[in-house]
């Protein structure tokens, strides 16, 4: 029997492992690693039937060391797409695949919603989710949100089969997985992100366009200034904007939904009131817009959806409000990885703010985010990796507020408190505009963190 291996011992290599080996396939687990964890991992599949190594490098000389050369390797996506072993495997003719594809693989008749863009995706997997499950649609989420599709695929391979799959994709997965061919397809925004990866924007912007031009159906946004701007380059999208009609088409697009009059409008009339998402920020109209296009074209009525917008509780760790505690707000806003998430989240609150911000510094623009904290933030803390140079850029920018800086999220929280106090905050806002690899495994981790250390105050 033909040979895959699997790359990596992570959430989602596992899930690629156990769901290969459902399928009858012969599969070895290759990990670098080699810890008690690991250990502990490799044991568990080992029990399943499924071949483990760990300890073993990623570099040509482990795959030639045996016995048969793969059919085909499965990536994780936190291995390099161009890694020069990969190069080299495909060179031989060695297939390289992205651990999605075998979720793809195994979809069966399941149409799949696929969610790209730099920021927003997350918000709006789980708003299309909630949409299609308040309408009584099994329709669970899935991809870069937490389950991975293939553990997804592996659980409900034999029972009742979804109505659909609604899928979070990253970069990272999406040039990884040329075969993926969604439905439904939405793009929420394109900033410059992941360029250590990618290189460049162009790059970047590629890859997440690959996605919707698989797509059949393809939603996106016209109020993002990169997609507007190549709107003419699109023969066939559903463009949705939370300005009016005549903005819209001024913009050099016609628009499919837009908001006038607080309605939420398509040609045929208003659908329904444009404050159904109780959620803060222009952002998150443009999410509930996104939302309801998908929400059409699956089938859903008007009704229904404003009656789920309505108990659309929200998104941890994206603008989550944790406690209201002596007049000031803590929002757990640990999902804003990068500049541009970090701006939207001070433009969605009103001032004045303590702003929490660190972690591992990402390549990126901060001029926006340096001027939203201009205008909204009274006090900056700084924690993690990044805070002497988060702390050189806003002295550069001649922040007029206070700037403090600590080692982690112990420190920052109790001294928010106190600053807040004292400056007669509002609000205190985790919203890192960084990556969290630096003290915490991911952004949950440490949203989560921050969650237990404000509860406990």
């Amino acid at each position: 029997m033909a040979l895959q291996v699997v790359l990596g011992l992570g959430r989602s290599g596992i899930g690629a492992a156990r769901l290969l080996h459902q399928r009858g396939t012969s599969v070895l687990v290759l990990e670098s690693g080699d810890s008690p964890a690991l250990q502990q991992r490799a044991d568990a599949l080992r029990a399943e039937g499924i071949d483990v190594r760990l300890g073993v490098p990623l570099e040509p000389s482990s795959f030639t060391a045996l016995p048969s050369r793969p059919e085909r390797v499965i990536v994780s996506p936190g291995i390099r797409w161009d890694h020069p072993t990969l190069e080299a495997l495909r060179q031989g003719g060695v297939r390289t695949d992205g651990e999605i594809t075998t979720a793809w693989e195994a979809r069966g008749a399941v149409p799949w919603i696929g969610i790209t863009g730099t920021n927003g995706k997350t918000t709006i997997t789980h708003l299309i989710a909630h949409l299609l499950q308040q309408a009584g649609l099994d329709a669970p989420m899935c991809g870069n949100v937490g389950f991975s599709a293939a553990e997804l695929a592996l659980e409900r391979g034999n029972g009742q089969l979804p109505a659909w799959l609604v899928v979070e994709l990253s970069s990272y997965q999406i040039e990884s997985a040329p075969a993926l061919a969604p439905r439904i397809g939405v793009w929420t925004t394109l900033t410059p992100d992941h360029l250590e990866r990618h290189g460049t924007l162009d790059n970047y912007r590629a890859i997440k366009r690959s996605l919707l031009e698989r797509s059949e159906v393809r939603i996106l946004n016209g109020d993002d200034p990169d997609l507007c701007s190549r709107a003419a380059s699109w023969d066939q999208a559903r463009w949705i904007t939370a300005g009016s009609r005549e903005q819209a088409r001024a913009a050099g697009f016609e628009p499919h939904l837009w908001i006038e009059a607080n309605q939420v409008c398509q040609a045929s009339g208003p659908l329904l009131p444009a404050d159904a998402l109780a959620m803060p920020g222009a952002h998150n109209r443009q999410n509930m817009l996104m939302a309801v296009a998908v929400g059409l074209e699956v089938g859903l009525s008007a009704s229904v959806m404003q009656e789920a917008l309505r108990s659309f509780p929200g998104v941890p760790h994206r603008l989550e409000l944790i406690r209201q505690l002596d007049g000031v707000a803590w929002i757990n806003d640990s999902k804003a990885t990068n500049y541009d998430a970090a701006e939207v989240a001070l433009k969605a609150l009103t001032a004045p703010l303590v702003v929490l911000a660190g972690g591992e510094a990402k390549q990126g623009d901060a001029r926006g985010w340096l001027t939203g904290l201009q205008r909204e933030a009274r006090a900056v803390v700084l924690f993690g990796a990044a805070r002497e140079a988060f702390q050189q850029l806003l002295q550069n920018s001649h922040y007029a507020g206070a700037i403090h800086a600590v080692e982690g999220l112990s420190e920052a929280v109790p001294l928010a408190r106190r600053i807040a106090a004292e400056r007669h905050c509002q609000a205190v806002l985790l919203s890192p505009a960084c990556a969290s690899f630096d003290q915490y495994r991911d952004f949950e981790e440490r949203g989560d963190h921050f969650r237990q250390l404000v509860q406990s105050l």
